[in-house]
């Protein structure tokens, strides 16, 4: 198979190629975002970690993981079943997320205090709820940081009545250089195959976390970070640091 067809190898290259380009065109960005996260951690703050989708799989590489930090929490549209009363043929519905009041309702079971940080993520940037939840939070003061696609956002219509964007609301927006439509290699006879935005996702978050814990450390202050649990005492020291904010983060088994 040769190396401009569609391939394992040919990903690679290509990912490989937007991800080295990333960690340049970037700096600027991360910078910025690091300094709204460590300024949450000394405001005794927590990340409010929210998407829909396969935007889930960044938040996870946010809230709650090994090598993170403890003061985050995931949000999700689960949670109106986990936390809300709804029953859970709420979650049968595919549009659930373009509902208007969702976000709404996710916020009040989260309970986030004014210094809280929300980080949104959406590759298109343009779905009702993760506006929704942009919106909510900007208007009770909270610093948003936005992950999204400026590619993907710019090229299609807003999804929510008030024509915004979820690039139109964040302090801070992290363009993870993703392609409309997410998939990297077009397919002959017309499509496209293999998603990027996990991939530079995951390297923009961890980008933050390392800069955000770099700030912490200068100015005197241990990141407050997660072990694994699945090394010696890592599983009591956890909850041990969990306890600072204990009723403010979810941990349930996933």
């Amino acid at each position: 198979m040769s190396d401009d067809s569609v391939s394992a190898r040919r990903f690679a290259r290509e990912s490989m190629a937007v991800l080295d380009r990333l960690t340049e065109s970037a700096q600027d960005e991360v910078a910025r975002a690091a300094e709204l996260i460590a300024d949450c951690v000394r405001a005794d703050g927590v990340i409010q970690a929210f998407g829909t989708g396969h935007s889930q799989a960044t938040v996870l590489e946010i809230a709650g993981r090994a090598g993170g930090l403890v003061p985050t929490n995931r949000l999700s549209i689960a949670d109106l079943v986990l936390y809300g009363g709804e029953p859970p043929s709420a979650l049968d519905d595919p549009l659930l997320e373009r509902r208007a009041g969702v976000a709404a309702r996710l916020y009040e079971l989260a309970a986030p205090r004014p210094q809280d940080l929300f980080v949104v993520i959406s590759n298109s940037g343009v779905n009702n709820v993760v506006v929704e939840m942009a919106l909510h939070a900007k208007e009770r003061g909270h610093r948003l940081l936005a992950i999204t696609s400026l590619a993907h956002t710019r090229a299609v219509p807003a999804g929510h009545p008030s024509g915004r964007k979820l690039a139109d609301l964040a302090d801070v927006v992290l363009d993870n250089a993703a392609p409309r439509g997410d998939a990297l290699m077009e397919l002959p006879g017309g499509g496209a195959v293999c998603a990027l935005s996990t991939l530079t996702g995951v390297l923009l978050v961890q980008m933050v976390v390392a800069e955000a814990s770099a700030l912490l450390i200068a100015a005197g202050e241990r990141p407050p970070v997660y072990v694994s649990a699945n090394v010696p005492g890592g599983f009591e020291g956890n909850l041990e640091l969990e306890k600072r904010y204990a009723g403010r983060i979810r941990r349930t088994a996933s």
